[in-house]
């Protein structure tokens, strides 16, 4: 590689730093009091506000068949096993039928799904965006000093913090259609069992509670890393004092 090449490469990667940084300053002093009022007011929308439980329930479509034997003749005999346990047929309930056809996703929490991820999303961009940020501006290491330095890795460590918080709750939202689905099979296999479709209920309960929650949880986050990084902005952005780096 010639050096007009290695010098384009080192302005090109140079730029890019530039533009990081000044991506996550504007982020910090305008996008994070932006997004926390939208929060803010999204919370107090009719979609988390003044909501009860039962108006995310949903019909499973699965009904409940007649009971086994409910249909026999009365004057048929009973089929009895025989004293040397030889095998009986008898007639039962088919259980995976489905006679009205497939079983939906809960609609109302799989449109409150649809309106939370993206803000799932945003934040786990916005926490690497700072991540980044921070990181570019930590220098080199040196002998004493390093009140703000330490400052910078505490700053980074709480929006690491962040970051894998935020992803797992798309992991969250995976396993409730993981138990879900495995809760209705269960109803689809023993529809005469009401507890498994109080089960899918609760569940169900369950879920909006903890999207509710995660929306606050989202709103928290916001404003934990907006304080945090403001009180120590100063530090931040200049680690060392002029008067430290002239010794150097």
């Amino acid at each position: 590689m010639t050096d007009v090449a290695k010098k384009c490469q080192y302005f090109q990667v140079q730029d890019y730093k530039d533009s990081l940084k000044q991506k996550a300053e504007h982020l910090i002093i305008k996008g994070f009091p932006e997004k926390i009022v939208k929060l803010n007011e999204l919370l107090e929308t009719p979609n988390f506000q003044n909501r009860a439980f039962a108006d995310v329930h949903q019909d499973l479509n699965i009904p409940v068949p007649p009971p086994v034997g409910a249909a026999a003749e009365p004057n048929s005999k009973r089929a009895r096993v025989d004293s040397d346990l030889s095998p009986v047929s008898v007639d039962g309930t088919k259980v995976y039928a489905l006679p009205n056809g497939s079983v939906p996703c809960n609609k109302p929490l799989s449109d409150l799904i649809h309106l939370v991820k993206p803000h799932i999303r945003e934040l786990v961009e916005d926490s690497n965006l700072l991540k980044m940020w921070i990181s570019f501006m930590i220098p080199k290491i040196e002998d004493g000093n390093n009140f703000g330095v330490s400052i910078q890795e505490d700053t980074l460590a709480e929006i690491q913090s962040v970051e894998s918080e935020a992803a797992a709750f798309f992991d969250q939202i995976s396993r409730y259609f993981i138990s879900r689905a495995k809760i209705v099979s269960k109803v689809a296999k023993y529809p005469h069992i009401d507890d498994y479709r109080r089960a899918v209920r609760e569940l169900d309960e369950k879920e909006y509670l903890s999207l509710w929650l995660v929306m606050c949880e989202i709103r928290n986050r916001y404003c934990s890393l907006h304080d945090i990084v403001i009180k120590n902005l100063e530090k931040i952005k200049k680690p060392r004092s002029s008067n430290a780096e002239s010794l150097y």
